[in-house]
């Protein structure tokens, strides 16, 4: 599982947003995403285990404690990766902006020679005489 992957699951965020602060024990965070979601010590140790196997945290033994910290390099790729997401985006927004703001230009010179138009109706079609 990859980094984007494991980040995935509202758990394993919150995990992430607690380490922010600095290193943590697995019993603290046990305690913090048990109260907050209602889920076990052992899901929690599954949660870290998947976050850990994909990089995003790194954990050390401090004599009966398992200490958990953030790596940055996997956090790193997943923000390059939104990066270039939002850089897609925004081009095209941009441009469906240009467009949109053409229209409007468009559509107000011709209100502005057709006076008896109104915005958003149809024009009057000429009366055909026989």
């Amino acid at each position: 599982m990859d980094a984007l992957e494991a980040i995935g699951d509202p758990v394993r965020r919150r995990i992430v947003e607690l380490l922010t602060d600095g290193e943590r024990t697995a019993g603290d965070l046990a305690r913090a995403v048990g109260d907050e979601y209602g889920i076990s010590q052992p899901a929690t140790s599954r949660h870290l285990r998947i976050l850990r196997e994909s990089g995003v945290v790194a954990s050390a033994v401090n004599g009966q404690q398992r200490q958990y910290s953030l790596q940055r390099e996997p956090l790193d790729e997943i923000a390059d990766w939104l990066s270039d997401v939002r850089a897609f985006w925004n081009q095209r927004l941009d441009a469906l902006d240009t467009e949109l703001r053409r229209g409007r230009r468009n559509s107000a010179a011709r209100d502005h020679h057709n006076p008896e138009s109104t915005p958003g109706s149809t024009p009057a079609l000429p009366e055909i005489r026989s």
